[in-house]
């Protein structure tokens, strides 16, 4: 039977964007591996965005299944591409380490050749709707359409709403984990706190868990 290596990341930068949560990830990369006959014999977990040319830097997790991966000898697993990234050249860089990915949405036959095609693909796809968004702007300006909100109190509430719900999200995504930790027998703020750091999982902020951090988590999540 085939080993494989599972990495499931969700971005802290844009939360559930994908509609595709850790436990959603599992059940994709789980599923693909028994239909396959594909052993998963390690699991990655990742909370932290895609983006940057810097990306490999600031995901250790995906650096450290990498690492495994090319020590056994076998491929790193994800649910979708976007997992690693949807940057083409971010995913050149990933191919130059001579780790084989396999991408459970795209099928186990999907070559290196064709995953630089399907990232280009969708870099492309994000560029034409970003100029689309430009472009629309640009003309309702020209129309006379004043952008933005004149209401100072009004743009501070929806920025204050947006931030309780990217919160939220982010306790939505983090929270199948702490209970992972604490079926293990760990109940306690710091040991939580101790094991989410040791999984290299990072809060919202980028930062180390600690006692009041997973409070604050917990609190949050059974709002």
């Amino acid at each position: 039977m085939l080993a494989a290596i599972a990495y499931y990341r969700v971005s802290t930068a844009r939360q559930g964007k994908s509609g595709l949560g850790i436990e959603a990830q599992k059940a994709a990369v789980q599923r693909f591996a028994e239909e396959d006959g594909i052993e998963i014999s390690a699991e990655h977990i990742e909370v932290e965005t895609g983006k940057g040319a810097d990306a490999l830097d600031r995901r250790p997790e995906l650096a450290a299944a990498l690492s495994q991966a090319r020590k056994v000898k076998c491929p790193v697993i994800v649910a979708k591409l976007d997992r690693l990234s949807r940057d083409v050249h971010f995913i050149s860089g990933l191919m130059a380490h001579k780790v084989p990915f396999i991408v459970a949405e795209l099928g186990a036959d999907v070559d290196p050749f064709l995953l630089h095609i399907y990232s280009a693909l969708a870099e492309k796809e994000r560029a034409l709707i970003s100029q689309r968004t430009k472009a629309a702007l640009a003309a309702k300006k020209a129309q006379g359409v004043k952008l933005g909100n004149p209401r100072a109190a009004e743009t501070v509430g929806r920025a204050h709403a947006a931030n309780r719900a990217a919160a939220d999200h982010f306790a939505a995504n983090v929270a199948p984990i702490v209970r992972e930790i604490q079926a293990s027998g760990l109940m306690t703020l710091r040991e939580i706190a101790a094991a989410l750091n040791a999984r290299g999982v990072r809060t919202a902020r980028g930062g180390a868990w600690h006692s009041s951090t997973v409070h604050n988590l917990l609190t949050r999540e059974r709002r």
